[in-house]
């Protein structure tokens, strides 16, 4: 259930770490942004949204959509960044997130926010305990309520010695917040207007603050590209465990990568190596076998696929398909029942029900300057090594035989062959090879 809360989501970073140009937080995570992962947890809780961007990130801005975005054009500090965001802090409560801390289940956020108010704290954070605290900020306690944030760099070895950490979300109401914003000071190590302060501020008023602990792969930040590779396999746990769970089978879990946005019915199996891009959907009882890789396609009830198959976007497998070993499928339809069993390529074409297309069998749909579509009727038979050159058509229940190279329209129920003429020249071969022994 959404509130009526607001969220702003830190992502001016450019994330030094990551050696790359790319803003960090547009580094693909499951086949889409990491910001985008924590939108779409933060849609499923807050009305309002907020994304602090870094001066020319115009990539990034287009992935916040439509969300408001603020630049922060001096970047003096995670305090300084969420300050330029006041403007858009409601009445009620704000909470201050990170874009690279894409793994928060929208379920953690409600509980943060429900903490907030239940009525005892001005305040509430979230905490983790990971496995290595590293240069963490440390969350001290007393009371059950935390008494201070210290940064790794101001810590001290004791303080350092402290396993709860700060993973950085921090929520509390929002006229309070942007008070308390405006006072934070940057006498720091780094000389940076910390967020964290406010914790201080708030306590320097009498307020208590709150702690919500969670778990440490759902708060792990992502600095790197080995902690971008850590963070995909938490979320590729996920995702085979929710397919799974919906009825799912992957005989090798493992070995399966999923998009965020992959669609998989129940019934429908999952062989190993098997890679989904973006915008797949597989429909109820389909196969997908291994090795094979798939991309902006669906894939109908009761087809199979592979192994070692690519489906391209723009493709789609009617009902009980075949795509055997080694085909590649881009911008095509497969009518019901059709196959391309064996070494092919089919590009820019549409295959009717009951087709049969030979092995080795492509569509010559480029010509160096535009593509062009190859249409073949229903209950048609395409014999093996065979060239379609489009834009070229062949109608119901033509027949092509094996090896022709086809530039004309065929007529439904016509026959076709195009190559040359087999020419047999008795005892020829003997002749030759008495002339090369001679040699």
């Amino acid at each position: 259930m959404r509130t009526s809360a607001t969220a702003v989501i830190l992502a001016a970073g450019m994330g030094t770490r990551m050696k790359s140009k790319m803003p960090k937080a547009l580094h693909p995570l499951a086949g889409r942004p990491i910001l985008r992962h924590l939108l779409d947890s933060c849609e499923a809780v807050f009305e309002r949204i907020v994304v602090v961007l870094g001066p020319g990130m115009e990539a990034l801005k287009a992935a916040a959509a439509p969300h408001p975005v603020i630049v922060q054009t001096e970047r003096l500090g995670t305090a300084h960044a969420t300050l330029q965001a006041t403007g858009h802090f409601s009445d009620g409560d704000v909470a201050i997130l990170y874009a690279d801390t894409p793994l928060i289940r929208p379920e953690t956020i409600s509980a943060l926010l429900a903490r907030r108010q239940a009525g005892d704290a001005g305040l509430a954070l979230l905490a983790m305990r990971p496995p290595d605290p590293a240069r963490y900020g440390r969350v001290l306690q007393q009371d059950g309520f935390v008494s201070r944030i210290v940064e790794w760099m101001d810590a001290t070895e004791a303080e350092r010695a402290e396993r709860l950490c700060n993973a950085g979300v921090l929520c509390g109401p929002g006229r309070d917040m942007a008070r308390w914003l405006r006072d934070v000071r940057n006498d720091n190590a780094k000389s940076e207007y910390y967020l964290t302060d406010v914790v201080g501020l708030a306590r320097s008023e009498g307020l208590r603050v709150a702690v919500i602990e969670a778990p440490h792969d759902e708060l792990r930040g992502i600095n790197s590209r080995a902690e971008l590779a850590e963070a995909e396999l938490v979320l590729q746990a996920r995702l085979r465990r929710a397919a799974m769970e919906a009825g799912v089978t992957l005989t090798d879990p493992a070995s399966v990568f999923l998009c965020s946005d992959t669609e998989l019915a129940p019934d429908v199996t999952i062989a190993p190596n098997v890679v989904f891009g973006p915008g797949v959907v597989v429909e109820e009882g389909a196969e997908i076998r291994a090795f094979s890789h798939l991309e902006g396609c669906r894939v109908g009830p009761g087809a199979v696929v592979g192994p070692f198959a690519r489906l391209r976007p723009g493709t789609i497998l009617g009902p009980s398909c075949h795509v055997g070993n080694f085909v590649e499928l881009k911008a095509t339809t497969l009518g019901p029942r059709a196959k391309a069993n064996h070494l092919t390529y089919l590009g820019d074409a549409e295959i009717g029900a009951e087709t049969n297309i030979g092995a080795g069998t492509i569509t010559c749909n480029y010509d160096g300057f535009a593509k062009h579509r190859t249409v073949i009727g229903a209950r048609a038979f395409v014999g093996s090594d065979v060239t379609l050159v489009a834009p070229v058509s062949v109608d119901d229940c033509a027949f092509v035989g094996a090896g022709s190279t086809i530039t004309d329209n065929v007529a439904a129920d016509a026959m076709a062959i195009a190559r040359g003429r087999q020419v047999e020249k008795p005892g020829r071969a003997a002749r030759f090879r008495a002339d090369q022994e001679r040699k």
